[in-house]
C-alpha cells in the first residue's frame, strides 16, 4: 500500500483554474510562454460527474497553478485576472521578456488594454488569452519588499463595486497567516469610478500575494467557477475552521468548493488529498474519488478510509 503523509510545508492558496476539455493543453501553452515553468503531474479522476477528468499542478514562473479539464460548464472573464511583474532589477531584459510573452498569448487571443505606456507603468497591457483567461502584463520596479512576479487580481465589478476594501479586510480577518500591502483610492474627477473606493490594493494570505480594486465601468461579468482559490490545509480543524468563515451560498457547497459572499469561489481541501491523488494506486485514486464526490465539506479522516480501503 502506498504510505501518504500530510505535507509539512505551511498552508498555502493555489490558483485553480476549469477547463472544458483543454487543461492538459492549456498547462503546456503556459509553461511554453513564461521563464520558469513546467508540468509537475497529471493524473485522470475516473467516472466523475464530468466523465474522465484530467488533473493539473504546474508552476508558471515559480507560481503554482492547477487547473481540471471537467467540463463546458465555466467560462472564465476578467473578473479574476493574473498581474505579471517584469521587474528590471529582477531581470535584466524584462521589457524584451513583456513583448515576448505579450506576443505569444496574443495568438488566438485578444486585448483588453493595449500594450502601451500608462501613468502607472512604462509598459502594460491585459490580454484575454486563447482559453479565455487574462493577464495583466506590466513593466515594473517595485519600492520597498519586492512582490512576487505573478499575483492573482480580483476586480469588483456591478453589485460588488466599491466592496474591493472591505473584501480585502475580510480576507485578512479569515486567514491567519495575512497582512495588508499598499492601498489606491480613486480621487475626485475619476468618475464614474467613486472617490474613496479602491483604486488598488494588495495583500497576503497564506504566503500567496493577491490584488483587488473596484471598477464603476459597464463589465458583464462577475466572479464564477472557472476561477477558483483552492486552500491547501493541513488540518480537518483548519478546514473546519475555512468553511464556516468563508461558506455564504449554501447551494454551491460540493466537493470541497463554496462561494463566499462577494461570488468568489474556493476550494478548501487538505493538503493530503494531492498526495492521495497522484502518488495513489489507480484502485487507490478510484476509491478517495468516489469518496469525496459525495461529501460537501471534506472530511480528513473519511478520506484516509478511503484511500486505505477500509
Amino acid at each position: 500500500m502506498t504510505d501518504v503523509k500530510s505535507s509539512s510545508t505551511t498552508a498555502s492558496i493555489v490558483p485553480h483554474l476549469w477547463f472544458d476539455k483543454e487543461a492538459k493543453e492549456a498547462a503546456a501553452f503556459y509553461c511554453s510562454v513564461f521563464p520558469d515553468s513546467q508540468v509537475t503531474s497529471e493524473v485522470t479522476l475516473r467516472d466523475t460527474p464530468s466523465g474522465d477528468s484530467d488533473l493539473i499542478t504546474f508552476t508558471v514562473w515559480g507560481q503554482p497553478f492547477m487547473a481540471i479539464s471537467a467540463g463546458p460548464y465555466f467560462k472564465p472573464n476578467p473578473s479574476i485576472s493574473f498581474i505579471v511583474n517584469f521587474d528590471p532589477s529582477r531581470d535584466k531584459n524584462a521589457r524584451a521578456m513583456i513583448d515576448e510573452v505579450w506576443s505569444k498569448l496574443s495568438e488566438g487571443g485578444f486585448a483588453l488594454m493595449p500594450l502601451d505606456q500608462y501613468p502607472f507603468s512604462q509598459r502594460y497591457g491585459w490580454i484575454q488569452d486563447k482559453y479565455g483567461f487574462s493577464w495583466q502584463l506590466m513593466l515594473t520596479n517595485p519600492e520597498g519588499e519586492p512582490r512576487p512576479t505573478i499575483i492573482p487580481s480580483l476586480l469588483f465589478v456591478g453589485d460588488n463595486c466599491g466592496k474591493a476594501e472591505e473584501a480585502r479586510e475580510f480576507y485578512l480577518s479569515v486567514f491567519r497567516n495575512a497582512r495588508a500591502g499598499s492601498l489606491v483610492r480613486y480621487g475626485p474627477g475619476q468618475a464614474p469610478n467613486r472617490e474613496g473606493t479602491v483604486m488598488f490594493t494588495d495583500f497576503m494570505l497564506e504566503n500567496t500575494w493577491f490584488a483587488a480594486m473596484d471598477s464603476a465601468l459597464e463589465h458583464p461579468f462577475q466572479f464564477n467557477e472557472a476561477i477558483s482559490l483552492l486552500v491547501h490545509c493541513e488540518t480537518q480543524e483548519d478546514i473546519d475552521d475555512y468553511w464556516s468563515k468563508l461558506s455564504a451560498v449554501p447551494e454551491a457547497e460540493q466537493c470541497g468548493w463554496l462561494k463566499d459572499k462577494y461570488g468568489v469561489s474556493w476550494q478548501i481541501s487538505p493538503a493530503v488529498l494531492d498526495d492521495m491523488i497522484t502518488r495513489g494506486t489507480p484502485e487507490q485514486r478510484e476509491r478517495v474519488t468516489q469518496a469525496f464526490l459525495k461529501m460537501k465539506k471534506f472530511d480528513m479522516e473519511e478520506l484516509r478510509r478511503a484511500f486505505e480501503g477500509k
